[in-house]
């Protein structure tokens, strides 16, 4: 178990990232940072997929498409293009710590789950992280920039609520899905996953292009950052991020995955404070205290879980309903 959980932290620090790159890239559009990122990751995946791309293309049947389909635009494209709203109107620390809230609603939504723990077990765990997230956002609220509008807030808010609902359902549909067809691979499934967002991506950036009005005229804007930008975010946070997620996905129960996702709020909280230039405020120390006291928590509450019954045969992971963790990240 401790190497998925060592796996979830790493791929929190490579998703950690996409919170600060819509603050570094704030002249251009939410749909052109999702529209770059996931061509970017689309060819990586045509790259990887390429020598055994036709046979590859044959097994899938039209559930396997429709399933990429739909965990392409709720768990990446969509998902991505609110997340970068938020960021835009409410800022880094609100989006971030909304979006944190994953742990308990994947939490919540995967109770019923194959190796899920007890809820009464994890009511306290669930409490500290609850009591972390509301001490991050009333310091983002209380500190808003001067002249930052209640209305740019909300906006913020309610697109952060959006990505956190697209992508907790993504996540236990795409997970059920994995453990139900085990003939694919974590690799071959995210590939898979990175080629179907690229394709949507590059035709929702060709009908943008086709069909978008002429705008005005705008200052020059910096394209080679904005392609160095998409390229990092889907090599690091697409890439090897979704790689090590899907590490962890065998390895975890979904009620531990569910927290694990809380290394990612960390990291962009981390990240922000840096490209900032300053420390954590008060409010912002007592948040991040709680929410890795709630992580570590629930760890041990799953290793003592674990401890107490035998450890289940592999067929056991993926036959049925069940399910150990939520497959893939946008990434998230």
């Amino acid at each position: 178990m401790w190497i998925g959980v060592l796996c979830g932290l790493l791929a929190g620090a490579m998703w950690g990232l996409v919170f600060i790159v819509p603050e570094i890239l704030a002249a251009f559009s939410p749909l052109e940072l999702a529209v770059g990122r996931y061509v970017a990751y689309g060819a990586m995946a045509f790259g990887l997929l390429l020598p055994r791309l036709k046979s590859l293309l044959r097994s899938l049947t039209p559930s396997d498409y429709a399933a990429l389909v739909r965990h392409a635009l709720a768990g990446n494209i969509v998902y991505y293009m609110l997340l970068a709203m938020g960021v835009k109107y409410a800022g880094v620390a609100p989006t971030s710590l909304i979006i944190g809230m994953l742990p308990v609603v994947v939490t919540l939504l995967g109770r019923n789950d194959h190796g899920a723990v007890p809820l009464r077990r994890l009511a306290l765990p669930l409490l500290l992280v609850g009591a972390g997230i509301a001490c991050i956002n009333v310091d983002s609220f209380a500190h808003a920039p001067p002249g930052t509008s209640t209305g740019d807030i909300a906006l913020g808010v309610l697109c952060a609520m959006g990505a956190l609902l697209c992508w907790s359902w993504y996540a236990l549909d795409n997970a059920r899905y994995l453990k139900r067809h085990p003939q694919f691979s974590s690799s071959q499934w995210s590939a898979l996953f990175g080629l179907s967002t690229g394709v949507i991506a590059l035709v929702l950036g060709l009908c943008a292009w086709l069909f978008a009005e002429p705008a005005p005229a705008a200052p020059a804007r910096d394209w080679p950052l904005f392609w160095t930008c998409c390229v990092l975010l889907a090599l690091g946070a697409s890439m090897i991020g979704n790689g090590l997620w899907n590490v962890a996905s065998r390895r975890v129960p979904v009620t531990l995955a569910g927290q694990l996702i809380l290394f990612e709020t960390l990291f962009a909280l981390a990240y922000g404070f840096v490209y900032r230039g300053t420390g954590p405020r008060p409010l912002e120390l007592a948040a991040i205290g709680l929410l890795v006291a709630g992580v570590t928590w629930s760890v041990r509450t799953h290793r003592d879980e674990a401890g107490g019954s035998a450890q289940p045969r592999d067929a056991d992971l993926v036959e049925g309903d069940g399910v150990a963790a939520p497959a893939h990240r946008h990434q998230a």
